[in-house]
C-alpha cells in the first residue's frame, strides 16, 4: 500500500480563503494527498495568498524564501502558490521565484489535481484563468463523512462588481457570480450530518447572492429561510456585506428567522460623503446611518461590526472627524480598521497621499474609539444570558470555549460540555477579548 502523500496550506487573509483551503485539500485528496501541520513533513506546500493587506506580495517572497533550505532538503519537495496574489502576479512569482513549481489563482484550484500532476512530471504549471466552468461542481465530493468541527464556513458567492477605488478584488476574484441554491443547500446538509451547527455564508458581497433556483434566481434571505429548514442546523450567519445591497426582504430576516444570528459585518470604510465618493461606495453616510436604524427596528439586539480605512487619498482632518462623527452615532460592537496601502491598478494608487505619520495619528485615534465602544457594549453582557455553542476545550483545566450569538468568545468551566453542545450561560465576567460564565 502507498503511503499518503502530505500537503502542508498556509493560508493568509479572509474567511473565504479559509474555505478554499479546505477544498484545495479535498481536490487534491484523489491524488493521495493528507493534510500535515508542518511544512517539513510535506510533499506539497501550497500558499493560499490574499490581497488585500499591505505589501501582500512581498510576504508571500519572504515566505517562500523561508523554503529554500527545505527544498535543497527535499529534491522531491513541490511548491505552489495560490489565491489572489497568484491571480495577480502568476508569471511575475514564476520569474522571481524559480523553486515555485504551481501557480493556481482562485477560480481555478479545482484544476490541481491536473496542475500537481504537471508539476510532478517536472514541467512548471501556471493557471491564472477566469473558467466558464463551475469550478464548485467540478470539485469532488467530500468524501466519508468525516467529523467536523461544529462551525464551518459555505461560499456561495465569489467576485465583486463594486469596483471601489481602493480594492483589487474584483482584478484577482472576477465578476460577482452566485452557486446554484440547490447546490449550496446539498452542501450545507452535508456539513451538518458531518456535526456542523453553525454555518457562515460567505462571498465578496454576499448579499448581493442571486443564485439559480426553483421559480428563478433566489435573494441570500431566501437561500437564509430555506437552510434554516435543514434539521440539525442550529445557526446561520453571513459575511461580508455591501450596504447597497441589504434589501427589505434580508433586513426582515433579522427580525423573523430565528436561526440567522443577531450579529451583522456591515463596512462602511469612511464617514464623509466626499471620501466615500472618491472611494466610489455609491452610498452616502446618512443612508447607511439610515440603514442600520431599518435594521436594528427588525433586531434591536443586532451586534454590529464594520471597516474602516484611515488616511485615504486626499482625506482632510475634517473628512476623518466625519468617520469618528458616524461611529459615535452607530455604535459598533467589534470593527476592522487599517491605514491606507495603495494596491496596484487600482483608481486610488496614483492619488495624492495622505503623509504616513497623520495615516498613524488617525488610525490611533479611530482604534481607541472603537476600542472604548467595543469594552463598553461586551461589558454590558455581565449579567444577560446568552447562548453559547461550544467549540473547544479552553486554556484552563475544565474549560471550554465557544461563540455567543453575538460572536463573543465565551468560557465556561464545567464538566458536562462537549464540542457542538448549544448552552445556555449567564455572563458573569468581560475580559479584554472574551466573556466568562456559568452554565445556567
Amino acid at each position: 500500500m502507498t503511503a499518503p502523500k502530505k500537503l502542508f496550506i498556509k493560508t493568509y487573509g479572509c474567511q473565504m480563503n479559509v474555505y478554499d483551503s479546505e477544498r484545495m485539500l479535498e481536490a487534491l485528496a484523489g491524488q493521495g494527498y493528507e493534510s500535515t501541520d508542518s511544512a517539513e513533513d510535506a510533499d506539497l506546500i501550497l500558499l493560499n495568498t490574499c490581497h488585500i493587506r499591505e505589501k501582500a506580495a512581498e510576504k508571500v517572497y519572504s515566505e517562500l524564501g523561508r523554503y529554500k533550505d527545505l527544498r535543497a532538503a527535499k529534491p522531491d519537495l513541490k511548491i505552489g502558490v495560490a489565491g489572489c496574489v497568484a491571480q495577480a502576479e502568476g508569471e511575475e512569482i514564476m520569474r522571481r521565484q524559480p523553486m515555485v513549481d504551481l501557480v493556481v489563482g482562485p477560480q481555478s484550484y479545482h484544476r490541481l489535481p491536473d496542475l500537481e500532476a504537471r508539476a510532478r512530471s517536472g514541467q512548471k504549471a501556471l493557471d491564472t484563468d477566469f473558467p466558464e466552468d463551475d469550478k464548485f461542481a467540478a470539485l469532488k465530493g467530500r468524501g466519508p463523512k468525516a467529523k467536523r468541527g461544529p462551525a464551518a464556513f459555505l461560499t456561495v458567492q465569489e467576485g465583486c462588481d463594486k469596483f471601489c477605488a481602493f480594492c483589487v478584488v474584483p482584478y484577482t476574484r472576477g465578476a460577482e457570480v452566485s452557486r446554484p441554491a440547490a447546490q449550496v443547500i446539498a452542501e450545507a446538509q452535508d456539513l451538518v450530518e458531518r456535526g456542523v451547527r453553525e454555518i457562515t455564508l460567505l462571498g465578496q458581497n454576499v448579499n448581493a447572492y442571486h443564485g439559480a433556483g426553483e421559480g428563478g434566481d433566489w435573494s441570500l434571505a431566501r437561500l437564509i429561510r430555506e437552510l434554516s429548514k435543514i434539521d440539525g442546523l442550529a445557526r446561520i450567519r453571513f459575511t461580508t456585506s455591501h450596504p447597497n445591497d441589504m434589501d427589505d426582504d434580508l433586513i426582515a430576516a433579522h427580525g423573523d428567522c430565528d436561526k440567522l444570528m443577531p450579529y451583522l459585518h456591515l463596512p462602511v470604510q469612511a464617514g464623509s460623503d466626499r471620501i466615500l465618493k472618491r472611494m466610489n461606495r455609491k452610498h452616502t453616510a446618512e443612508s447607511y446611518i439610515r440603514l442600520i436604524e431599518r435594521l436594528r427596528d427588525a433586531r434591536p439586539d443586532l451586534h454590529l461590526s464594520g471597516d474602516f480605512i484611515v488616511g485615504f487619498p486626499e482625506e482632510t482632518e475634517e473628512d476623518f472627524q466625519a468617520t469618528l462623527d458616524l461611529i459615535e452615532e452607530v455604535r459598533y460592537g467589534s470593527a476592522f480598521s487599517f491605514k491606507y496601502s495603495t494596491r496596484p491598478g487600482t483608481p486610488a494608487e496614483t492619488r495624492d497621499q495622505v503623509p504616513e505619520d497623520v495615516k498613524s495619528d488617525r488610525l490611533q485615534r479611530l482604534q481607541a474609539l472603537l476600542t472604548r465602544q467595543q469594552r463598553a457594549l461586551q461589558d454590558a453582557m455581565v449579567g444577560r444570558e446568552v447562548d453559547v455553542l461550544f467549540e473547544k476545550p479552553g486554556r484552563m483545566a475544565g474549560q471550554m470555549v465557544g461563540k455567543s450569538e453575538y460572536l463573543h468568545a465565551v468560557h465556561v468551566t464545567a464538566d458536562d460540555i462537549a464540542p457542538g453542545d448549544l448552552r445556555r450561560v449567564l455572563v458573569t465576567d468581560s475580559a479584554p477579548n472574551s466573556l466568562a460564565g456559568t452554565l445556567v
